[in-house]
């Protein structure tokens, strides 16, 4: 089994003391939902690829469809998926051994599948990596537990914490209600460690039953790997004490939003930060990565705001930005530098939900900095005060956020052409599905009133 020398030590371990039964080949798709096929151990070993349809990339988040298949018609050809070993993993929850690896999308002819979301973020990478810079990235994580909802018709409610009362809101950093939820903490921190992902630390966000996890800093795609593994881990442990774990951007009203906050350094070829100078200053490349940041982020807030529900997170005084202001330690602006040693010296973007497809969220940052070092885009002058108290510079929409999005032919170039083509088709396919339905509150202002 030559394979077992290439995963990670932690899914080593696993199998030392799990028999393997099954191996999950999985890929991302756009909305960051797991595809692929759960395949028999004795067959996986003797594989080195399988196949799945392109159209997953052209399926929509209902199970839809965007017309995005191009010229050829909607033949549905096979990719070839090839597994990245380094990305093996346990499936803790499972009742038998179970790996989960994630695959890599190619084409026929061996070129990589542009619109694979994995993709797209190794494309950006590998132009800082040309520059001969190394990229570093940390997320922090927020999501709501809440009580299990299998009636879309009825409002989001907090979970039930072990005081037998539901979560409170406006809590935030309080370790009594951290311990209110212990039971689905315990298991986070267990599963995890199975699967040999560190945790940096876990509060209490402000809204009722919210919690954030930070993660460690390191590769843009093991980090993003991290986000899309967490995901499953952490809907899989609440599961467990009958709650739901949710992403949704703005799963409750009047509650702050979830979301994925992205720190970025950049190394240089001798590991040095080059948003720090020789005496510790900032330096050009760090106010011209803000300003790739204000001057292209509206761009790509299709990408960081992927749904309907997305743009109720940017709201003022809730925790989530309005515009693209930044300031040293203040979060009330859009891009935040945190207090930090020189060496350690980041930038923050604040814009980005927790509904974001981690793969794709990440590159469009990445890509907006990287933008403002090339083009040499200098930021704007340091906010001082409340961010809040100005205007607001992020579209309203969807529909808004993609027109931004389908105008900014430079960054289609960053994040591949065939990418913006398809990833625009299928949103738009959504949003289309989206003012289909017909919500409670035009039924009661709309019905009698008008």
């Amino acid at each position: 089994m030559s394979w077992m020398t290439k995963i990670p030590q932690a899914a080593r371990d696993y199998l030392e003391a799990n028999r393997l039964d099954e191996v999950e080949c999985m890929i991302s798709d756009l909305p960051g939902i797991a595809r692929g096929k759960a395949v028999p151990a004795g067959k996986w070993e003797k594989q080195t690829q399988f196949h799945l349809p392109e159209s997953i990339f052209f399926q929509t988040l209902t199970g839809g469809w965007g017309e995005a298949a191009g010229d050829a018609g909607f033949t549905e050809p096979d990719m070839i998926l090839k597994p990245d070993y380094n990305t093996a993993t346990a499936a803790p929850w499972a009742e038998d051994g179970t790996l989960q690896v994630i695959h890599d999308a190619f084409a026929t002819n061996g070129d990589p599948i542009q619109f694979s979301p994995r993709n797209v973020l190794k494309r950006v990478v590998a132009l800082y990596e040309a520059e001969g810079w190394t990229p570093v990235v940390a997320p922090e994580m927020e999501f709501f537990l809440v009580a299990p909802n299998t009636d879309p018709a009825k409002p989001i409610e907090p979970m039930i914490g072990r005081s037998g009362r539901p979560a409170a809101a406006r809590q935030a950093y309080s370790m009594t209600a951290v311990d209110d939820y212990g039971p689905v903490i315990d298991d986070i921190y267990e599963f995890a460690e199975i699967q040999g992902f560190e945790i940096d630390g876990i509060t209490q966000e402000g809204g009722a039953g919210q919690l954030e996890i930070n993660l460690n800093h390191g590769d843009p795609v093991e980090l993003a790997d991290q986000v899309f593994f967490f995901k499953r881990l952490l809907k899989e442990a609440a599961l467990k004490h009958n709650c739901f774990a949710t992403f949704m951007a703005k799963p409750i009203e009047d509650e702050p939003g979830s979301a994925m906050h992205i720190h970025h350094s950049i190394l240089d070829q001798d590991g040095n930060n080059i948003f720090t100078g020789p005496q510790g200053g900032e330096t050009d490349a760090f106010f011209q990565f803000i300003g790739g940041m204000q001057e292209y982020l509206p761009s790509v807030v299709a990408i960081m705001a992927p749904y309907v529900n997305s743009y109720r997170r940017y709201v003022k005084d809730h925790a989530a930005p309005i515009n693209l202001e930044w300031a040293r330690d203040n979060r009330t602006t859009g891009l935040r530098v945190p207090l930090s040693d020189p060496k350690a010296r980041r930038i923050e973007n604040r814009l980005a939900g927790m509904d974001c497809n981690p793969y794709l969220c990440i590159a469009a940052s990445l890509a907006c900095g990287y933008l403002g070092i090339k083009n040499e885009r200098w930021a704007d002058k340091r906010f001082s005060g409340d961010a809040y108290e100005g205007d607001g510079e992020l579209p309203q929409g969807l529909f808004t956020a993609l027109d931004l999005f389908d105008a900014n032919t430079e960054m289609h170039e960053i994040l591949g052409p065939d990418f913006a083509r398809v990833y625009s088709i299928v949103k738009r396919a959504e949003y289309e599905e989206f003012l289909q339905v017909i919500s409670p509150w035009e039924r009661e202002h709309l019905l009698l009133n008008v």
